[in-house]
């Protein structure tokens, strides 16, 4: 009795291999591989090695070789369904009964792998014989040497209707396999042979995770339709669940930390010549739930590069809603728009890797993307523009299934919408994020609010932490990028500092007092950097190390984020009162649960420089 072999293939490409042998082998990382002491026999030299990357394991000293459901199987004395089972139940496949029908499958498969493997051979070949001269001269002009054409197996399909039929023949392969297969056509006139699917055609070998050829794209060089031909649905190949490049970008894209998602198959050679090996790429479809996920599977946060043209922002934008249902805690998608008119395959031909790096680099977020989205050619000059935003942005937070990242979300875009209703004209006429009035000076009053509300005297702490420590800018900027202040000018001024340290992040401490000074932020920054401020917060104050400084900063926003969720959910309890509904009640949970992940335990929080303060104190 078998496995369906597709379930085998899933359920291998979902486990963690190096954390099923790290149960039992104590593993040092040396460059891709894993080495330790083999588990199979006494060794004092490690002799081990793990391969994550092509999923295997071998010990050099007993000669065992396998994958994780071997390992578990030689390891735990288990039969091969029971480690089937229970590597399914850790990544949470439900395992099907095993069937005749089932081992039937899996010898059919294994024919038909066979088959497309003999196929791809003919087309390389086919590449540099006579016939194959146009095609190989077109590879040449597009930038491909001959380490490129072998990595990824292109090829050539001779303009003839029986020339793969006729080799494939003289191998003993027979006709229904090729048909079964995907590689060639049988006509309406049942008189009639089956003819060749692929002709006149440059070809791409589709290979599924494991590495190994299961179809075809075939592009025309001349006049004609299709341009791109795939292979059709067969036993080996779902369009919808594979992606171009998968098997050979995995191990690059574990070392960077990211995949580049591209539009189509040159756009993943192009980039993988220019050294950006990790990139893959739909296969003439947008992307489906089933792609995602196994781009996911691969890295948190994939980057989707799209042309530069209206299809091409048209496609970011149906991509940028589709995953919105499939959104889980610590998994996002981002988005680099090529510069108008380009792709990558152009962009490196013309700029070379750096100028692809700097589209990558200023990948955007996803909830940038539908903050773009929803308020490109909208006015937010009133509250009634502002509301028809936050209406949009509200029903596409709406669509997150998992109530944790719905209600990020949503907060994150109400409290733009309500930034945008803040800002007010530059006095050069500018508007818009960075570009807040700088303030007039501050008035005694207002000061004094300052020093006496720990709300704000928190804000205060932590801008004053980072003006006095640009450096720690990178540790502190997306979460302080993530707040808006109670104080409307303390808000002001963290725009700024942030918008500053951002564009011209070698700033040091004086330099940045020096602009925001300039920017009408004297008395403010007086106030803030002064004892005040440093007599509760000691950890703030220039002098302080960094390391110092930046264990303050982490407490005190600690302390404000708590503060902050307490309202927040006081908010969603009375909104349940007045609207009992599952929406209203899912969305409480939600915040409740934000609650308890920054350590709210129901009390009051007490407030960095609250404890021992008296009003004679604080108002000094």
């Amino acid at each position: 009795m078998a496995f369906p072999p597709d379930f085998l293939d899933e359920l291998r490409a979902r486990v963690d291999l190096t954390g099923v042998v790290g149960r039992r082998v104590k593993l040092a990382k040396r460059g891709r591989e894993y080495v330790g002491l083999s588990p199979f026999q006494n060794e004092k030299t490690p002799s081990f090695t793990v391969v994550p990357d092509k999923g295997f394991y071998h010990c050099f000293s007993s000669g065992e070789h396998g994958d994780a459901i071997d390992f578990v199987m030689k390891t735990e004395g288990v039969s091969f369904r029971d480690a089937v089972e229970r590597l399914a139940g850790e990544v949470g496949m439900a395992v099907p009964a095993p069937s005749p029908e089932a081992a039937a499958e899996a010898d059919r498969r294994t024919t038909l792998l066979a088959v497309i493997e003999a196929a791809a051979v003919f087309f390389q070949r086919a590449l540099r014989m006579p016939e194959g001269a146009e095609a190989l001269a077109y590879l040449r002009r597009r930038g491909l040497d001959d380490e490129t054409l072998t990595r990824f197996r292109l090829g050539w399909a001779p303009d003839s209707r029986t020339a793969l039929r006729a080799a494939l023949t003289r191998d003993g392969i027979d006709e229904a396999a090729m048909v079964e297969a995907g590689l060639l056509i049988v006509p309406e006139d049942t008189g009639r042979r089956p003819y060749d699917r692929f002709r006149g055609r440059v070809m791409f070998p589709i290979a599924d995770r494991r590495g190994r050829v299961v179809a075809f794209g075939g592009r025309l060089l001349g006049p004609g339709e299709p341009k791109y031909l795939n292979s059709p649905e067969t036993p080996l190949f779902h369009k919808g669940r594979m992606l171009y490049g998968l098997s050979l970008a995995a191990p690059a894209a574990r070392e960077h930390g990211t995949v580049i998602v591209a539009e189509g198959y040159m756009d993943v050679i192009a980039l993988a010549r220019a050294g950006f090996e990790h990139a893959v790429a739909p296969l003439g479809t947008a992307l489906t739930d089933e792609q995602i996920g196994d781009v996911w599977r691969m890295v948190p946060e994939p980057v989707l590069c799209f042309d530069g043209d209206a299809a091409g922002g048209r496609a970011a934008a149906r991509v940028a809603e589709r995953v919105l249902p499939l959104l889980k805690p610590g998994l996002g998608l981002r988005f680099a728009l090529l510069p108008t008119g380009e792709d990558p395959d152009s962009l490196i031909a013309g700029g070379g890797a750096p100028a692809m790096a700097q589209v990558l680099d200023a990948a955007r977020p996803l909830s940038e993307v539908l903050w773009h989205m929803e308020t490109r050619g909208h006015r937010m000059d009133t509250p009634e523009a502002r509301a028809a935003v936050q209406g949009r942005l509200s029903r596409l937070a709406d669509r997150i299934a998992d109530a944790t990242v719905r209600t990020h979300f949503h907060r994150a875009f109400r409290d733009r919408v309500w930034a945008a209703g803040r800002a007010r004209p530059r006095r050069d006429g500018r508007t818009g994020r960075g570009t807040q009035p700088a303030p007039d000076a501050v008035a005694p009053a207002a000061v004094a609010r300052l020093r006496l509300d720990p709300v704000t005297h928190q804000e205060a702490i932590m801008l004053a932490v980072l003006i006095n420590h640009p450096q720690a800018f990178d540790h502190v900027g997306e979460r302080l990028g993530s707040l808006s202040f109670v104080g409307h000018r303390l808000d002001s001024l963290r725009q700024e500092v942030l918008n500053t340290l951002a564009s011209e992040p070698g700033l040091d401490s004086p330099a940045i007092q020096r602009h925001l000074t300039a920017s009408g932020y004297a008395d403010l920054i007086a106030e803030i950097t002064g004892p005040s401020v440093y007599r509760h917060a000691f950890f703030a104050r220039p002098e302080t190390p960094l390391e110092t400084a930046l264990e303050g900063w982490d407490e005190a926003f600690s302390l404000y984020r708590r503060r902050h969720v307490k309202a927040e959910l006081d908010r969603e309890r009375a909104q349940l009162v007045d609207d009992p509904s599952p929406q209203r009640l899912a969305r409480f949970m939600a915040t409740k649960e934000l609650q308890f992940q920054d350590g709210f335990d129901g009390d009051d929080p007490v407030a960095v420089g609250d404890a021992g303060n008296d009003s004679s104190e604080s108002s000094a």
